[in-house]
């Protein structure tokens, strides 16, 4: 326990005057030894109460270590240092409430999906195989998700790109306010929604017939909101000065938007467009509707059903077998590993386009 030596001097009148505090501080080890001591309390109370429930001791044990650290911190640093103690220690339980589902969800897929996870899996389909049977792959739902995510791609990501640079360099009026309105609002858009859309113009009224490029255009209406507001901010991050140095120069608006904004955010672009792609990887509701599955492999997205992981790890699952279990599994396992790749090459990308400060 530290503590700050007291002086006291004389002021002009003879006053004594307090130029140091005497301020008793917790040593650092206090937190993760009070953590353990929090735990084992927690275990020890739930097994004494007949708790089967590990989160439910984890829980008590949260409560323990907020609790004593609150009053371990008044009873020896005060209540100002205690109320910020208690702060700290609501923010790191709410860490960990967050990052053990997710760690728990990872540790579950790694290993269950690693079961059958090997380059045969990766390289055959189902084909004419039972589901019940063990064996089969995913190789036709990679291909059909690597069509689907690109073609929703190539229509999404030019349109939610030129609508930003509309409502940022352009956008005035009733026009703008209404673009942004409707951006907003197919933000928060649930999936099935714009899979039931499609569903009645491109198939019921138009009579096409299922296909990947019908979950394509499904995929693309949730990912231009999110390519839209990504980039928006993006461009808003460009300094005026670059414009109007250019614009002095008489250089038309366009070719400035072409030549200086776009290349000045055009990390942070990329990375938006890398976490929207993200974000529909794995979507399955328009999927289901639209593309319908194929046990095939199908090259072609634009005829007949298709395939993809999302939906092959909902149908394997469905049929309730010990293999299929194996196999939803494993897709998972590979879906997850390629939205984390997608995540890994977006901030990659962010930090090489980062700007260069001097000095650094």
């Amino acid at each position: 326990m530290s503590t700050v030596t007291t002086r006291r001097t004389a002021t002009g009148n003879g006053a004594p005057l307090p130029v140091s505090l005497k301020q008793a501080r917790l040593p650092r080890w206090t937190p993760p030894v009070l953590a353990l001591v929090a735990v084992g309390a927690g275990c020890g109370i739930g097994l004494a109460a007949g708790l089967d429930s590990t989160i439910q001791w984890g829980l008590i044990a949260a409560l323990l270590f907020i609790a004593g650290s609150f009053v371990l911190s008044a009873a020896v640093e005060g209540t100002r240092q205690a109320k910020d103690r208690l702060a700290t220690s609501l923010v790191w339980v709410a860490f960990l409430l967050a990052v053990v589902p997710l760690a728990s969800l990872l540790w579950e897929t790694v290993a269950r999906g690693s079961k059958v996870l090997d380059g045969y899996f990766l390289s055959h389909s189902m084909g004419t195989l039972p589901d019940a049977m063990p064996g089969g792959g995913i190789y036709h739902a990679i291909i059909g998700t690597l069509e689907q995510v690109g073609l929703a791609t190539l229509i999404a990501a030019p349109v939610g790109l030129l609508t930003a640079i509309y409502l940022v360099e352009y956008g005035r009026g009733r026009l703008a306010r209404a673009v942004t309105f409707f951006v907003d609002v197919m933000t928060g858009i649930p999936s099935i929604v714009a899979g039931l859309f499609i569903l009645s113009v491109w198939i019921l009224i138009l009579g096409f017939g299922p296909s990947g490029f019908a979950g394509s255009m499904a995929l693309a209406i949730l990912m231009m909101p999110v390519v839209v507001r990504s980039t928006e901010e993006m461009l808003k991050l460009v300094p005026n000065e670059l414009r109007e140095a250019s614009l002095a120069l008489g250089v038309p608006k366009w070719r400035t938007i072409l030549k200086v904004v776009l290349p000045t955010s055009i990390g942070g672009i990329t990375t938006g467009v890398m976490l929207a792609i993200a974000r529909i990887t794995g979507e399955t509701a328009p999927v289901l509707l639209l593309v319908w599955g194929a046990k095939t492999i199908n090259n072609n997205p634009f005829e007949d059903a298709q395939q993809s992981l999302p939906l092959y790890v909902f149908q394997q699952w469905q049929q309730g077998s010990e293999a299929s279990y194996d196999r939803a599994w494993a897709a998972a396992l590979v879906l997850i590993a390629f939205v984390m790749i997608l995540n890994l090459v977006a901030r990659g990308i962010a930090r090489w386009k980062a700007p260069k400060h001097a000095g650094r």
